[in-house]
């Protein structure tokens, strides 16, 4: 079973996200901002990497570490790089779509979402590699 990290700040966002990937056969972590997200991974990879997601949603706007930053340490750690992530935000202008794919996100959804585009985007991104 795929794992999959949502990392989000609104708590009825992050659960609206999380029931919706395990109701599509999906195994959830959840972290509620960008710094409980990296010590998350940090965590995982020492342990084994193993233990790490599959894949990552990350909201961009978040208290203490913004999710592009977070998109950048992950894709410049050597033991995470690779895990795809999907960048989930209300900032939908094509500029913040452009912003995110630059920072090394494998996609990105504006909110609000159809539910099909998430996890349909999800399943491709496992599908063509995810680990």
């Amino acid at each position: 079973m795929s794992k999959i990290l949502v990392v989000e700040d609104s708590i009825s966002q992050r659960e609206m996200i999380s029931e919706l990937l395990k109701g599509n056969g999906l195994a959830v972590d959840v972290a509620g901002d960008g710094v409980e997200a990296l010590e998350t991974l940090t965590q995982m990879a020492k342990t084994d990497v193993g233990a790490l997601p599959n894949l990552i949603v990350l909201d961009i706007v978040m208290p203490r570490m913004n999710g592009y930053e977070l998109c950048r340490r992950l894709k410049s750690d050597p033991k995470i790089k690779t895990i795809p992530i999907v960048m989930c935000s209300s900032k939908g202008e094509e500029f913040d779509r452009y912003w995110g794919m630059k920072q090394g996100a494998d996609a990105y959804i504006a909110k609000p979402f159809q539910p099909a585009e998430l996890i349909g985007t999800i399943k491709q991104l496992l599908r063509s590699g995810g680990n």
